[in-house]
């Protein structure tokens, strides 16, 4: 018997189509979900409503040999850049809108002039204008990575501002980078080292019409005996020669300053041994016999109040021309109370305000 081959060059025509719909729509309906995406998914659109396979079936393969090209991007929806209509809740400009706690390492300066690398949080936030519905979060990413190489300074935050500030078309925007910055401390009489970890943080704002504000932060930990439980103590030893111990607790200054522009660099270093001067009972690190002695020889000789802190800190700042406007907060979480003692002193109109954040004193618990 001699078989005919049907000639397959041609090209098909309407009923060829029709043939062939009719057997793959045959074949669907009889076949599971997963064959029909095996096949193609689109294969069940061709299912009649109500048959045995309804609506799209989407594919469950991560699809990794798919790649984007330019045409395909632009038909991405992007709702963040979509128009006024969008906008739910008031049309208001928002003050601040972008990350908080991006994290990658940055390398800092040291005065020593050793670079150093250090984890660091990073919050990066714009203005967005009332008739826009909102921005694209990773462009702050992208920004702060074209810089992130560098070894870093204000300057470099500045630079990043400024592109991000174009990338976004925001006429104001701010960031700041959180970290420990690490330094060897001595003890204080038996020759020990060890490194005291500080948290710190530098802060640029930029306002676009007065140039760029520098801020630094620094949280310095220390040792607070309160005067008047010290002379308690002395009284009953003297009085009725009964012992008694005046009491102390880990307390927590936040200093934060702006830092003039066209002066000489105000180093990390430089703002921790202001604060060493000002209230030298910093938390020891690595202590002998003889060290904890010194520690407590050293509380005696400068007992503090809260404000007596304040006041010790801000005389510091005043005189470092470097030094612009400042806030001191201090937070002595006492040994003898169930509450902490607290005080905040103020310098100029940057940090000037009616109101305290609700948990500010709580932040400054630390956590060792």
């Amino acid at each position: 018997m001699n078989t005919h081959m049907a000639d397959f060059t041609q090209d098909p025509d309407r009923q060829d189509a029709e043939r062939a719909l009719e057997i793959l729509r045959d074949w669907a309906e009889r076949a599971t979900a997963e064959e029909i995406t095996d096949l193609d998914p689109a294969v069940a659109r061709l299912l009649p409503q109500g048959g045995g396979n309804t609506g799209p079936v989407l594919s469950r393969r991560y699809p990794a040999e798919f790649s984007v090209d330019d045409a395909y991007k632009a038909t991405l929806p992007d709702l963040q850049n979509g128009p006024e209509s969008l906008i739910k809740g008031a049309k208001r400009q928002i003050a601040h809108v972008g990350i908080s706690n991006f994290r990658l390492p940055i390398r800092f300066h040291r005065r020593e002039g050793v670079d150093l690398a250090l984890d660091t949080s990073v919050v990066g936030t714009v203005s967005l204008d009332a008739a826009k519905k909102g921005i694209n979060m990773s462009r702050i990413m992208r920004s702060f990575y074209a810089s992130a190489e560098r070894t870093f300074s204000f300057e470099v935050i500045e630079d990043a501002l400024e592109r991000y500030k174009c990338d976004l078309d925001s006429f104001d925007a701010r960031i700041m980078m959180r970290f420990s910055f690490p330094m060897r401390v001595a003890s204080l009489r038996s020759g020990l080292q060890g490194y005291q970890y500080y948290d710190m943080a530098l802060e640029v704002v930029d306002h676009g019409v007065h140039g760029a504000l520098k801020v630094m932060h620094l949280d310095y930990v220390y040792s607070s005996t309160c005067p008047c439980s010290l002379e308690l103590s002395e009284h009953a030893r003297s009085s009725r020669g009964q012992l008694a111990t005046p009491h102390s607790q880990r307390s927590v200054a936040r200093l934060s300053l702006v830092v003039e522009p066209e002066t000489q660099c105000l180093w990390f270093e430089d703002l921790v041994e202001m604060c060493r001067r000002a209230v030298p009972t910093e938390t020891q690190v690595m202590v002998k016999r003889e060290d904890e002695q010194a520690f407590a020889e050293l509380n005696a000789a400068n007992p503090i109040f809260v404000e007596d802190a304040a006041r010790l800190f801000a005389e510091q700042l005043e005189m470092d021309p470097r030094v612009g406007d400042f806030r001191v907060v201090a937070s002595h979480q006492e040994s003898l109370h169930s509450h902490d003692a607290v005080s905040v002193l103020v310098e100029g109109e940057t940090f000037a305000g009616q109101s305290l954040e609700p948990h500010l004193f709580e932040s400054m618990f630390h956590r060792g």
